[in-house]
């Protein structure tokens, strides 16, 4: 019986390369979430600085307007 000793190290190297492509694909998706999780920081970061830069330039805005009708009023 040879080839029951042939198919036992071939399902034993099946089980190996098994094991191997489920650790490989675990890493796969634990660095996709870490890529996600960087991401979802780096818009939220993003979308932080337009509102501060968007209320700081309507805010100088506002002030050139009001200096602006200061000069033309007399005031």
């Amino acid at each position: 019986m040879p080839d029951a000793g042939r198919l036992n190290a071939l399902e034993t190297r099946l089980a190996h390369q098994q094991a191997l492509n489920n650790q490989r694909l675990a890493a796969l998706e634990e660095e996709i979430r870490d890529h996600e999780t960087r991401i979802r920081a780096a818009t939220e970061g993003v979308t932080q600085f337009k509102l501060v830069s968007a209320l700081s330039s309507g805010g100088s805005g506002l002030m050139s307007l009001v200096a602006i009708l200061r000069a033309f009023l007399g005031g």
